[in-house]
């Protein structure tokens, strides 16, 4: 995919640190909060993108800046730069299937902060790609009301361990279990059917672990599938958006905006 470069002129941004790291978070519209932690390589322009559609409905966007140039577009030595730039980093844990990533303990607070300024029920938190597990690890704070997992690629799935992996230990995932079935905060979660990164059975594990609070989204993306979606489609929301009626990525992207109405209004 070639894109333009994004100068993010229309967000606010401002450093927020807490637990000794610092991180620029771009800010954009009014309403309720909700936190959108970008997918590799960064925040591209088509991650702006979404993150642009979702403060059009009334949202107020936090969007952090973990890794990446913000606003760069997507290229694959870009992702390939990156990829392996998050597997040395300590706040990155990209093999862990039964713990999260240190960088959540940030991002809670994040959510804490943008609840206490956004005030409602909650906030949303969505992850993408390598980032797209967070959501869950975010919902043991209780700030977080409306998690959305988008193709959710950690651990690596290099293993039949990994592929079932949720990225989340033991006890945050009895937290998350409790949030949904006796707090009745539902978790959504999104793929391509082909995509090797974010396996079947890892949307198969949190539906044993979460029963009918999980909402699966998963895409048809197999060969001679009706849409022509190529067998190596992965981003949901951004790259791989086919923002037309009745396509099944339109669709996608309208239940989540949807989602984040019906739980954060």
């Amino acid at each position: 995919m070639i894109s333009r470069a994004d100068d993010l002129a229309d967000f606010s941004v401002a450093q927020r640190s807490w637990y000794g790291e610092a991180y620029p978070v771009y800010t954009l519209g009014s309403g309720p909060g909700v936190v959108v932690v970008h997918e590799v390589p960064g925040i591209t322009p088509e991650v702006a993108r979404f993150a642009r559609r979702v403060a059009a409905e009334g949202f107020r966007v936090y969007l952090p800046s973990l890794f990446g140039e913000p606003g760069r577009p997507f290229s694959l030595p870009y992702v390939a730069e990156q990829i392996s730039r998050a597997c040395v980093r300590r706040e990155f844990a990209v093999l862990a299937a039964k713990g999260s990533s240190p960088i959540t303990h940030w991002l809670r607070a994040l959510c804490r902060d943008a609840h206490a300024e956004c005030g409602g029920p909650g906030v949303g938190a969505l992850g993408m790609c390598l980032t797209g597990n967070f959501a869950l690890a975010l919902m043991v704070d209780e700030s977080v009301m409306a998690p959305v997992l988008s193709q959710p690629s950690l651990p690596f799935p290099i293993d039949r361990e990994r592929r079932a992996g949720l990225h989340l230990s033991e006890g945050d995932l009895a937290c998350v279990r409790r949030r949904v079935k006796q707090d009745g905060v539902p978790v959504l979660g999104l793929r391509f059917t082909a995509d090797r990164s974010c396996p079947s059975e890892r949307f198969d594990t949190l539906r044993t672990e979460l029963g009918a609070g999980f909402e699966a989204i998963e895409i048809d993306s197999g060969l001679f599938n009706p849409h022509g979606i190529v067998p190596w489609a992965h981003s949901v929301l951004t790259n791989d958006l086919i923002d037309e009626q009745g396509h099944p990525t339109h669709t996608a992207l309208l239940r989540v905006l949807a989602f984040f109405r019906e739980r954060l209004r």
